[in-house]
């Protein structure tokens, strides 16, 4: 099959090893650290522009934004890990509950980590009485350099790679990915649905949030941003679902797309299933922002 041999990069930027201390610095943890960075200047940028804001007050201060991204840090990790351990693996993590804390096994879940992010959010507003909304749409704002950095990182160390493709854009991806192929003779070409979840959850939200944000008035309207979140994420994860990798624990003889429900060969990977709630809060979210009233500039 053809395709496009993946490149040449190695996970590890550069790695240290002194008197039996081994460092190492990979392009993963380097993408979330410049990710967060740059969203934490992104949403400084508005914090800084009373106009963008309800009444010309901003949902809070900088220094309290940079208070609020230690709690979603803890969010993230915590919820996190504890949503891949009880959603993707929950009769092994039921019998070694000790190891879900070991984060170096690897296994993290997108949705358990945007839960964390929720509740880090709402005990911060609410402890420092803060407007909830305005709080949300701060970091809904943050968020998408993170995921497009994130996602690039997760394709240069091959992994969540999509199914197998004849599309002329089709990645061989390394080890495993191009072992198990469904019967394919050879390496075969996969969709690098890294990069597509990149685009749309990450390039594509950064520039709408930029555009609505800093053009558009969005900020005035609480709880606009975020509902926007919600859906594109929502959607653009769903839509990728068609084309990703299943989780190997949901892969079965009998169910060799790795449908984690489904009727007769029909149904919804669980990567879908979680997204759903995402896609329906989005539009009762948009909703309700849409019928408030705009504040007075």
């Amino acid at each position: 099959m053809n395709g496009i041999p993946f490149p040449e990069i190695s996970p590890e930027i550069f790695s240290i090893s002194l008197g039996g201390f081994d460092f190492a610095l990979r392009w993963y943890a380097l993408a979330y650290i410049v990710g967060i960075v740059l969203g934490w200047r992104l949403a400084v940028a508005a914090l800084r522009r009373p106009q963008l804001w309800p009444e010309g007050h901003p949902a809070m201060t900088p220094p309290q934004l940079e208070n609020l991204l230690s709690w979603i840090i803890l969010g993230i990790i915590g919820g996190g890990r504890l949503g891949y351990a009880l959603i993707y693996q929950p009769g092994y993590y039921l019998s070694h509950p000790w190891e879900i804390p070991f984060l170096w096994q690897g296994g993290m879940s997108f949705h358990g980590g945007f839960i964390g992010v929720i509740l880090a959010i709402a005990i911060f507003a609410r402890r420092h009485r803060l407007p909830l909304g305005g709080v949300a749409d701060t970091i809904a704002l943050a968020t998408p350099p993170a995921i497009l950095l994130g996602r690039l990182a997760n394709f240069i160390n091959a992994e969540l790679w999509g199914r197998p493709t004849d599309l002329p854009w089709g990645v061989i991806f390394p080890g495993a990915a191009a072992q198990d192929c469904a019967g394919i003779v050879g390496a075969c070409a996969r969709h690098p649905s890294q990069l597509y979840e990149a685009a749309i959850e990450g390039l594509f939200l950064l520039v709408l949030f930029i555009v609505m944000a800093f053009r558009r008035g969005a900020l005035k309207r609480p709880w606009l941003l975020s509902g926007t979140f919600f859906l594109v994420y929502g959607i653009g994860r769903f839509l990728v679902e068609f084309v990703r990798q299943p989780d190997a624990q949901f892969v079965t003889p009998g169910n060799p797309l790795g449908l984690a429900l489904h009727v007769d060969g029909w149904g919804l990977t669980m990567g879908q299933i979680l997204s759903l709630p995402m896609i329906f809060a989005g539009v009762a979210v948009i909703a309700y922002a849409r019928r408030r009233r705009t504040a007075p500039a």
